[in-house]
């Protein structure tokens, strides 16, 4: 898959869809689960939300921020090392949760899950000279799951 007009254009109205529907619509895409992200802006301080594939690792949610091989992160990447905290709406529930990036043995076990699940990401991996970051989210112990 190729960065469009399009594809951005899916990318900007999916959280919408994602919500009214509680996950039901286009909770699954790629063989992956989708979540819906919220961060806050690194630079302008706004929340911004953000539907991502991902998959679970022992209670935690990750994501990956290949950004389709383009060779910049996308934008939640830069927001999430500048503020951690985020929110986090897996089908209808919403909870808040703290964000790191994996490094070392988690990272190279976590990237090869997630090329096990999605084979693209090898292919987005190729098209880039960056690390694609691998980001783990993981729900607050005091963060009661909430209706979305």
């Amino acid at each position: 898959m190729k960065r469009t007009f399009l594809v951005d254009l899916f990318w900007k109205v999916h959280p919408w869809i994602y919500r009214a529907s509680g996950g039901k619509l286009l909770g699954r895409l790629a063989n992956m689960d989708v979540l819906l992200l919220t961060t806050t802006g690194a630079k302008s301080g706004e929340r911004r939300t953000t539907a991502l594939t991902s998959f679970e690792d022992a209670g935690r949610h990750v994501v990956i921020g290949s950004f389709l091989g383009a060779p910049h992160h996308p934008g939640w990447v830069h927001n999430l090392r500048k503020q951690p905290r985020v929110e986090i709406d897996f089908g209808a529930e919403r909870f808040e949760g703290h964000a790191h990036e994996a490094h070392g043995e988690e990272r190279e076990r976590l990237w090869a899950r997630a090329v096990a699940i999605q084979p693209d990401y090898r292919r987005y991996e190729a098209n880039t000279t960056r690390e694609i970051p691998v980001v783990v989210l993981t729900p607050s112990a005091e963060s009661g799951t909430t209706a979305a």
